[in-house]
């Protein structure tokens, strides 16, 4: 099992939307994640920020994560919660292209 830790800025004018539809993530969306072996998903919220995490039980993270990028309804549920968020600042350019949902390090751990 792998654990992942991600943030990401919300939009303060979106946080109403944002937080009503995580009280109701769309069925398709959750069976989605759940073939692609992802586990125990939380996401929080504190001062604008998001901060994710769940656990991967699979062998192949990057097919897994694949298949959840190549499904048409998890698109439509991107095309409804991304527009809440805020990715980090680009790079020197100014591009945020790999920049939403940044990955955290892990420092510390016990069961």
């Amino acid at each position: 099992m792998q654990r992942f830790g991600q943030i990401i800025r919300l939009k303060p004018e979106k946080y109403d939307d944002y937080k009503r539809l995580h009280a109701a993530v769309w069925p398709e969306v959750l069976a989605k994640l759940r073939e692609a072996n992802i586990t125990n998903y939380s996401i929080y919220h504190r001062g604008g920020l998001l901060f994710a995490y769940f656990e991967y039980v699979g062998s192949d993270f990057a097919t897994d994560m694949a298949k959840v990028g190549d499904d048409p309804r998890t698109h439509d549920w991107w095309a409804v919660t991304d527009p809440c968020q805020q990715p980090f600042e680009g790079d020197s350019q100014g591009s945020t292209e790999g920049n939403w949902w940044l990955p955290m390090e892990e420092l510390f751990h016990i069961d």
